[in-house]
């Protein structure tokens, strides 16, 4: 006799006032497999989960965990009964340790210090089986974001978790550090767990999943083995068309034109004074998108910090916009602005909006001192709103809310909506780091086609990602960077994975 589903949720309906997040979706699980759960931002997929977990009751429909029916009213009963959630954005305290996070809300005893030791060979005797290896007594902020993640699922485990629920758990994550889960989550699979995967990245479904369930508009569209199923299918099940995320095969080629940007001898060092950037040159021009590759951490992140005034070298020189700046007279970013430098940040949260502001002020952050926005100290809310919905319009902000708190869009969105504040301007120079980082298909080849734009309308692009197949299908020239260093540069047409590869691993 087959094992009973690990989950069934049968004719799942949820509503949020006018918005049918669900609709009559079914989704059946089988026990020890990882399946993947796929759709656009707002495809109900996190709507889904969030009522497996007990963040939200549905409206209808059955739920039963390992065969038996089940009425989750809460996280508590989601754990209890062997549910474990890892979010996008971790769950931890960063000035305790990772012993105290685990143990705290799950405390085996009042007096602190046997506790802990309880805790502690539990833990122990957890990593030992699956692997996740973690510095218990570090405080969280001084660990990895890697280590961060491996903290989640072990606290998930330590709780009893038997299905494990993972929301977009390589979005902040190194290729290698992507490998790394990867092996936990198989070994965790072959063990007995099983895994719903929450991802917008579809290489990553058909290299990890066993079975996956495409959703759109509230409902599931497409339930198949991966072995039935390819990329293309999944991203057209997604999006209900084709979507093309390669090169633009129809692209005439432009030689670049004008130095709008160069940098030289550029060298910065971290709060602690450890060198991250070390003699890196660089000239953008216009009509070219500049792609910079490479392991995260290895000076791609300070480099758009200095570009764009956020950080102060202590050496190097930068032309741009007819001025030159020095460290003792550096640009900072209302400079940059006034020069047509304009950036998108990687992370948008914490440095591209601020997230209790509605939209319209995110809108206009950096900008709300232009004439349009702002006069004889007054601002101008009537232009900030009306700009805003052109904004939305423009670039698919969805909903189109300009009075919506910023909090409240989706990650694809909420990027949508810093790439429209940035190119509102017309800049002459775009720093973007990241700009797909959590972003659903749909919305990567919306992002794909404004940078094009951008770059054929004689502006000059720099390109920060993590993932070579954006690098690939963006770049008109790569320039590699290991251990805060230029390790080469390629024009597009001798890139590959494979050397594009050898460069970030310091091979010349």
């Amino acid at each position: 006799m087959p094992a009973a589903p690990a989950v069934a949720m049968r004719h799942i309906e949820k509503r949020f006032g006018a918005v049918h997040a669900n609709r009559d979706v079914t989704l059946t699980v089988a026990p020890g497999t990882v399946h993947g759960i796929v759709g656009e931002n707002g495809a109900g997929k996190s709507t889904l989960m969030s009522i497996l977990y007990g963040f939200y009751q549905a409206d209808s429909g059955q739920i039963e965990i390992e065969g038996r029916p089940a009425r989750i009213e809460g996280s508590a009963q989601a754990i209890a009964l062997g549910i474990g959630m890892v979010h996008q954005h971790f769950m931890l305290v960063d000035t305790l340790s990772a012993l105290d996070n685990v143990m705290l809300g799950a405390e085996p005893a009042w007096r602190l210090t046997p506790a802990r030791a309880t805790v502690r060979q539990g833990l122990q005797a957890l990593m030992d089986k699956t692997g996740l290896q973690v510095r218990l007594d570090a405080q969280v902020h001084d660990l990895p974001v890697g280590e961060r993640q491996r903290l989640e699922i072990l606290k998930a485990l330590y709780r009893g978790a038997r299905i494990l629920i993972l929301d977009e758990p390589t979005a902040v994550l190194t290729p290698q550090e992507t490998e790394q889960l990867f092996g936990t989550l198989r070994a965790l699979r072959d063990q007995g767990t099983t895994i719903l995967l929450i991802t917008h990245k579809l290489k990553e479904i058909m290299s990890l999943c066993d079975n996956v369930t495409v959703m759109r508009a509230g409902q599931v569209v497409l339930d198949t083995p991966i072995a039935g199923t390819s990329v293309n299918d999944l991203a057209q099940a997604m999006v209900g068309r084709l979507v093309h995320l390669g090169r633009d095969a129809s692209a005439r080629a432009v030689a670049p034109g004008a130095v709008l940007l160069s940098a030289r001898g550029l060298c910065a060092t971290d709060a602690l004074g450890v060198q991250r950037l070390c003699d890196v040159g660089l000239d953008l021009r216009a009509g070219e998108i500049v792609g910079i590759a490479g392991v995260s951490g290895n000076g791609q992140s300070e480099l758009l910090d200095v570009l764009s005034g956020l950080q102060v070298p202590v050496r190097g020189e930068l032309d741009v916009g007819g001025r030159r700046f020095t460290p003792a007279r550096w640009i900072d970013p209302h400079t940059a602005r006034a020069l047509r430098v304009a950036h998108v940040p990687e992370d948008r949260h914490r440095r591209g909006l601020v997230l209790p502001f509605v939209a319209w002020e995110s809108a206009v952050l950096g900008y709300q001192d232009r004439p349009r926005y702002s006069a004889a100290g007054w601002m101008r809310q009537a232009h900030m709103r009306q700009d805003t919905a052109e904004m939305m319009a423009r670039y698919d902000v969805r909903p189109r809310q300009p009075a919506l708190r910023s909090s409240k869009f989706s990650g694809g969105n909420q990027q949508k909506l810093v790439l429209a504040r940035e190119a509102a301007t017309e800049p002459q120079v775009l720093l973007v780091g990241q700009p797909t980082r959590g972003v659903d298909i749909g919305a990567i080849e919306f992002i794909y086609g404004r940078l094009r734009a951008m770059r054929d309308a004689g502006g000059a692009v720099l390109l920060v990602s993590s993932e070579l197949d954006e690098i690939l299908a963006l770049a008109d020239r790569v320039v590699v960077m290991n251990a805060g260093r230029v390790a080469g540069e390629l024009p597009i047409d001798d890139c590959s994975e494979q050397a594009l590869g050898r460069l970030m691993g310091g091979a010349q």
